[in-house]
């Protein structure tokens, strides 16, 4: 069995992208090695979703393979030796994310049920009428419907941090929304999924937390590419999912301060997050288990252990300084072609462009590039209203990760070239 799949890598010695070069070994990722159209597949849209290496498969194969079991309930071998790796998976993430608690490790099924949870199991408790939820501009809807629902049950004003013109958050804005002392908590993306803005999650903390208001963090796009560690980042929730950062869909995490998460109430109800019921009441189990109602997805989450270790294993001064080359070259190729507009450009960024080509829609534009092996994104990309203030309803959208190539990035850009000329622009 392979193990060890990046201990090779010298993360302080910087990759030659033009030699095809990558922080991961592309024959981890088999999917990488389809044809697509009679054309080697250009696997571009990593937002959306990654590939996932063959540790992570393998992990998930395994138990479903050796103990296949429920976790937490029963005292025979199978249940103990999938709790004891359920758990562990709990351990590494909150070491992955610098969690002072593993307690403090929720596992969800993605950054839409953290977000969903903490609106549920705080806002409803702890927001009154006359209160105030800060986002932004550019939140993605997991990010903003939730709210919105809350603050409507709740009778709360709902309030948004301006998008400038090159894509970053006015702070100015921010300081002078939250001036009054109403707004209770701020929710806001940690990178932007449409412009790639890496925005300043650890100064907007500290004025959220001068006003007197917590923060949440959507770490969706933040996880996946960059270091993590919730104290510096001074956030009091942050939620990511696992699909975006190698490992299963529907696999997640909430992480919360733990006299936040006590205080809260939970919101689901049924098996395992119970410490006593009658056939009248229940009381809640402790941290985690309070939150973790039901069978949860026991394979996925082992899975999600394994791509927190590959991840550790690569690190992310590789992955930052892959990315950044990427995203250079990316940007230089687009610049040369005519009628191509790119959206946002705010430093700092990860290796993520949106862009609109004049004359041709982005969805005639995705699917002539499929036609080619490129596997990029087309739509509002969930982030309707940000769209709506860039004057347009959809974008294509290009984002390389740690397995793609400079090789890649080249046919990606040769594959718009062709397609403006196929629709005769």
């Amino acid at each position: 069995m392979k193990t060890n799949v990046c201990c090779s890598f010298d993360s302080a010695r910087a990759l030659d992208i033009a030699r095809g070069e990558t922080p991961a070994p592309r024959s981890d990722f088999p999917a990488l090695a389809q044809r697509v159209h009679d054309h080697p597949l250009v696997y571009l849209d990593n937002a959306a979703t990654s590939q996932r290496p063959q540790s992570v498969v393998r992990a998930e194969c395994e138990y479903y393979g050796s103990c296949n079991a429920n976790v937490h309930r029963a005292l025979h071998f199978l249940a103990g030796e999938a709790t004891e790796r359920y758990e562990a998976a709990r351990r590494r993430v909150a070491e992955f994310i610098g969690a002072p608690d593993p307690r403090e490790v929720i596992f969800t099924s993605g950054t839409t049920a953290g977000v969903n949870l903490v609106a549920a199991g705080w806002g409803r408790k702890f927001l009154q009428p006359g209160d105030a939820l800060l986002l932004t501009e550019m939140e993605h809807h997991s990010n903003l419907v939730p709210w919105q629902r809350v603050a409507r049950e709740r009778g709360a004003e709902l309030r948004f941090i301006p998008v400038t013109p090159d894509g970053a958050l006015d702070l100015g804005a921010a300081r002078r929304l939250l001036a009054d002392g109403r707004v209770k908590l701020v929710a806001l993306t940690w990178i932007s999924n449409v412009l790639g803005t890496e925005n300043p999650v650890s100064e907007i903390a500290a004025l959220a937390h001068a006003a007197g208001a917590l923060v949440f963090l959507d770490g969706a796009q933040g996880v996946p590419h960059r270091r993590t560690r919730v104290g510096e980042l001074d956030c009091d929730f942050l939620a990511f999912s696992g699909h975006k950062a190698l490992a299963p869909t529907g696999t997640g995490i909430l992480w919360g301060r733990a006299a936040l998460l006590e205080a809260m109430d939970p919101f689901l109800s049924g098996g395992d997050m119970i410490e006593r019921v009658t056939l009248t009441e229940a009381t809640w189990a402790e941290l985690p288990h309070k939150f973790e109602a039901g069978t949860p997805h026991i394979a996925g989450v082992i899975a999600l252990g394994a791509a927190v270790a590959y991840l550790e294993r690569i690190g992310f001064d590789a992955i930052t300084e892959h990315e950044a080359a990427l995203n250079r070259r990316l940007n230089e190729r687009l610049a040369e072609i005519p009628g191509l507009r790119v959206f946002g450009g705010a430093a700092p960024r990860i290796a993520l462009v949106s862009f609109d080509v004049e004359g041709l829609h982005p969805h005639d534009l995705a699917q002539f590039l499929d036609s080619r092996g490129v596997a990029i994104r087309a739509g509002h990309l969930c982030a309707q209203p940000l769209l709506r203030k860039l004057g347009v309803n959809a974008v294509n959208r290009i984002s390389p990760y740690i397995y793609n190539t400079a090789e890649e990035i080249d046919r990606a850009v040769a594959a718009v070239i062709e397609a403006r000329k196929w629709f005769r622009l």
